[in-house]
């Protein structure tokens, strides 16, 4: 069954169509549908075990669904089956994934970190010698003032904070310049302040890329959301507002009554 009719009107980057994952008898993901638009902010929550992670492995390829179907729908017109895909291979399409614990070149400076992904095919020893151009500082130079790491660009970024980490990484994943970007808890362990910057990030990411965030801090959801989707038992259980999901009562029934560490 295809249910990509309801958005005829509208630019997909992403399909998720009545997708199944189980592991050893246990449906992760259980008759899931969810579409992504180009260049759309998307909020993910629920408790859990509701399935997120399972979610964004089989976007970016590092499981395969038992049955159902995974669309990326490029700008130009051509669609990619993702459940054939391996992972190195989704992420040369466009589909770059941020893990919550921040994966960054600690010894080597901030600057040096977004160069080489830039450089990404070159080994680490060539990219440091390498010559950059004109346009790979222009575009260093871009994600610097997006990421408001002008000022710490000659710095290791192991003496970077926290939240400033979260950002290095992101910026190294927009440097890819990919279309689809997964976020697994950016506000984890972050200070209020961190946090609002790094909402007001991704934000502006907004219309320039297709973003879905994993989260589980409220205030920070409330921050961003446009449109939220709730997962439950592996399945989509709402989808809407921030106020529409926050009132909806099954919602605050499975997830929004319980703490955050339930």
């Amino acid at each position: 069954m295809t249910h990509s009719l309801i958005y005829r009107d509208t630019d997909l980057t992403l399909s998720v169509e009545d997708v199944t994952k189980s592991f050893d008898g246990f449906r992760a993901i259980n008759n899931l549908t969810f579409y992504l638009c180009d260049g759309e902010l998307r909020t993910v929550i629920g408790p859990n075990g509701a399935g997120k992670s399972t979610f964004m492995d089989l976007i970016t390829g590092r499981t395969r669904p038992d049955v159902g179907a995974l669309t990326y729908h490029r700008e130009d017109g051509r669609d990619f089956d993702l459940t054939k895909l391996r992972e190195y291979e989704t992420n040369r399409l466009g589909i770059a994934r941020k893990f919550q614990t921040p994966s960054i070149y600690s010894k080597h400076t901030v600057y040096e970190n977004l160069m080489l992904s830039l450089n990404r095919n070159r080994s680490v020893r060539k990219a440091l010698v390498y010559k950059e151009s004109t346009e790979d500082r222009e575009e260093i130079e871009s994600v610097l003032e997006l990421i408001r790491l002008q000022e710490r660009r000659h710095e290791h970024a192991g003496s970077l904070s926290h939240g400033q980490k979260q950002w290095l990484e992101i910026g190294m994943l927009l440097a890819q310049k990919p279309r689809i970007l997964l976020v697994d808890e950016p506000a984890a362990g972050m200070s209020d302040e961190e946090t609002e910057r790094t909402g007001e990030l991704l934000i502006s990411l907004e219309g320039k890329h297709s973003v879905i965030v994993v989260e589980h801090d409220m205030v920070f959801v409330r921050q961003i959301a446009r449109k939220v989707t709730v997962l439950h038992q592996g399945r989509v259980l709402k989808e809407g507002t921030f106020s529409e999901v926050a009132e909806d009562p099954t919602v605050k029934e499975v997830y929004l009554g319980r703490s955050k560490h339930d």
